[in-house]
């Protein structure tokens, strides 16, 4: 019982896919670029992302340091990068049911210290990165369903 009738599929060939168009798979998609033109080729690279957007099912509140950021796009600030607001203050409170303590800084280890951080939404840091052609400078597919 074989099928002879096989419907003609469009295809699209690329030398990169990139399934998720997240923070990994936009830097990821950023460096791939970035390694084809240090080396003079031109390689393909497509962003495939199951939201009707790239970031739209990404969970928001984040704080970012911005020092993976600093290497992937050293000129980041001056692209219109979505990262606009600085951590300013840290505050640590341990909760109880009809009370509150404010915990002092120096119980905690420096990695808790956010100064020089960004707070962002990161649905808005992917969408942001995504709508920068010549940062990114490469094909995205929102809305991309996989069925077999």
């Amino acid at each position: 019982m074989g099928n002879d009738h096989v419907a003609e599929r469009e295809s699209m060939e690329y030398d990169v896919v990139i399934v998720g168009g997240g923070p990994a798979g936009l830097s990821a998609a950023i460096r791939l670029k970035q390694l084809a033109a240090a080396q003079g080729r031109e390689t393909s690279v497509c962003v495939l992302e199951k939201g009707s957007e790239v970031g739209a099912h990404i969970l928001s509140g984040a704080v970012i340091d911005p020092i993976a950021l600093n290497e992937l796009i050293p000129d980041w600030n001056s692209n219109g990068a979505p990262l606009d607001t600085p951590v300013t203050d840290d505050r640590f409170y341990l909760f109880g049911k009809d009370w509150s303590v404010g915990i002092p800084h120096l119980l905690f280890p420096p990695l808790m210290n956010n100064h020089g951080n960004y707070i962002v939404s990161l649905s808005i840091f992917a969408a942001g990165w995504h709508s920068k052609p010549k940062v990114l400078a490469s094909k995205s597919i929102p809305d991309f369903q996989l069925v077999k």
